[in-house]
């Protein structure tokens, strides 16, 4: 049965103008109060970000329901995320993809994050623990990339890690505020898109 706080969620995300049914649903699965530390669990399906380990933060379930929705992932694609933090980003995509795989730089957060999924049982991600700016080459090309964290510019090589027609979502630095874009591949030039403004944890380089 469902938890009554986690309805409420769901109709606020709908509210808000998410309107994947498929997205919804994947929120829906996924117990975001495993990806929360014992402290704000009764916070869990509030639609706000939480703070985990290594002054990182747990996206604010709407952030993470736009991204996925803006990645428009579909059954049998190949995704990579950069910056697993909690997992809880991943956790989501994971249901709507074949597989995905997800980068994290802090240790920590790397081993904290694979638990989880082994405990959720979600065998179809594979986890690393690396500098994910770099991407992951012995994997490409990706039907999708997402960044869960803030950067000034993506990596130009990035760019052809995705397939044709393939679409990168990242959180990215512009005068002084941040703000979502997506990336459409077509005919192996790059069309962007400009979306929400956010709050993100900045990205990193190196690992921790």
């Amino acid at each position: 049965m469902l938890d009554v706080r986690k309805i409420r969620l769901i109709l606020e995300l709908r509210e808000s103008g998410i309107s994947n049914a498929e997205v919804l649903s994947a929120i829906e699965k996924i117990p975001r109060e495993k990806f929360i530390s014992e402290a704000y669990r009764n916070q869990a399906y509030e639609n706000i970000a939480l703070p985990i380990e290594n002054n990182q933060t747990i996206s604010q379930p709407y952030v993470v329901a736009r991204m996925t929705e803006l990645l428009d992932v579909k059954s049998n694609h190949k995704v990579l995320e950069i910056g697993t933090g909690s997992g809880y980003q991943c956790a989501v995509l994971s249901i709507l993809a074949r597989r995905v795989y997800t980068i994290e730089r802090i240790k920590n957060l790397h081993e904290g994050s694979n638990n989880i999924f082994e405990k959720l049982k979600l065998t179809n991600i594979v986890s690393k623990y690396d500098d994910g700016n770099n991407g992951w080459i012995e994997q490409i090309p990706f039907d999708r990339i997402i960044f869960t964290a803030a950067s000034k510019k993506i990596n130009s090589e990035i760019f052809s890690h995705i397939k044709n027609e393939g679409i990168i979502v990242c959180p990215i630095v512009k005068n002084n505020n941040q703000i979502l874009v997506k990336y459409i591949k077509q005919n192996n030039k790059i069309i962007s898109e400009e979306y929400d403004d956010v709050l993100f944890v900045p990205n990193l380089q190196g690992v921790v």
